[in-house]
């Protein structure tokens, strides 16, 4: 029986429909085509933020639409800039689809410089977000079974009020609030987040309606699967030992939803710009040596040497290079993290892994 739990911090979101638009005025602009891009110059014209969302979007269209992906593998959409291409991409765009919650800061900038007038789909639609430093279910670890099942149907319930709501809405400015944006890091709010996506790509004229939803049925199954295969795992390993210390705080999500305990992160903030001072080192250190902690974490897209540092002081193991975890962006081509299944569960084996856990064999769902 699955007794975890979503719980999350209430907070209020924009939301943004999947049909909502934007018009800006239109600057002129030269450029070529933008990495990430897949071409088919006949179909409709997509843009996409993220590694993640570049993925969920490619997994749902196939080759029916060119799909330009603005941010390359391992870069940081924190503080990322759009070039010239790239927002040429954007002018030309029948939609664009962004994670949302606040991660991509210099959208706006972006959408008013290149007049963008395309429909605006936001992954991130209906799904609540924690505060940028809560992990509240750290401190639920002792409640019943019953408080936590409530808890995540109250959740669910109201997600899906706010997904209802947000349909009627235009986008008026995005939300840079206080939110953990790292949404995609529990594939259960991936599914969600793939939704979305296809809802909104739905509205979009010239695309392959039965298509769309085929791939969006296998892709969903695909996901399902992966959460089941995570859930079955981490249920190994009581939930005492369950601990974990990353580069920086995008794992809320995935460590809500598998019932981990976050000792904390070498930056402590889940914007991966942020660089930690003497004393917060210092402090994630104690609280590695007190706690047990077996192992730190660095993050592909992220430089190893502060992990590194870290667990040479606390005398734990250190995953780096090749066993960094894909936190922020998806990996290289070829890499395992080159698609969001490949990303999760390379992280999943790893940290597994640092538990002592020898994972089953993946559903058929996820092999191949």
């Amino acid at each position: 029986m699955d007794t975890r739990t979503r719980t999350v911090t209430r907070r209020p979101l924009t939301l943004i429909g999947a049909g909502g638009v934007i018009a800006a005025g239109v600057i002129a602009l030269a450029g070529c085509a933008s990495p990430g891009a897949s071409t088919n110059a006949d179909g409709p014209q997509i843009v996409a933020t993220t590694t993640q969302v570049g993925d969920f979007t490619r997994e749902l269209l196939g080759g029916d639409a060119e799909i330009t992906q603005l941010l390359s593998p391992g870069q940081s959409a924190h503080g990322f800039d759009p070039s010239a291409a790239q927002l040429l991409a954007l002018t030309n765009a029948d939609a664009l689809v962004v994670n949302g919650g606040g991660l991509e800061s210099w959208l706006d900038d972006a959408v008013e410089a290149s007049g963008f007038d395309g429909v605006l789909i936001d992954a991130s639609t209906g799904i609540e977000l924690f505060g940028t430093d809560d992990h509240a279910h750290d401190d639920e670890a002792d409640a019943s079974e019953d408080e936590h099942d409530d808890a995540h149907d109250e959740h669910d319930d109201a997600a899906d009020d706010a997904h209802d709501d947000a349909a009627d809405d235009e986008h008026e400015g995005h939300d840079h609030g206080d939110g953990n944006p790292h949404i995609w890091t529990d594939p259960e709010l991936a599914e969600r987040m793939v939704e979305n996506i296809a809802d909104g790509l739905a509205t979009i004229d010239g695309l392959d309606a039965a298509s769309l939803e085929a791939n969006e049925t296998a892709y969903l199954a695909k996901l399902d699967a992966l959460d089941e295969w995570i859930d079955e795992n981490v249920e190994q390993v009581p939930p005492a030992e369950r601990l974990l210390v990353t580069n920086h705080d995008a794992f809320t999500y995935f460590v809500d939803a598998y019932d981990v305990t976050f000792v904390g992160s070498i930056i402590p903030s889940f914007d991966d710009n942020a660089e930690p001072s003497a004393a917060e080192i210092d402090e994630l250190v104690a609280k590695i040596e007190s706690t047990g902690v077996s192992a730190v974490f660095s993050e592909a897209s992220l430089s190893p040497k502060a992990a590194e540092t870290i667990a040479a002081e606390s005398g734990v193991t250190v995953y780096s290079g090749p066993d960094a975890l894909y936190g922020d962006s998806l990996g290289e081509a070829g890499s395992e993290g080159e698609t969001y299944l490949g990303s999760q569960l390379h992280n999943a084996r790893l940290i597994l892994e640092s538990w002592g856990v020898v994972p089953t064999a993946l559903p058929a769902a996820l092999q191949g």
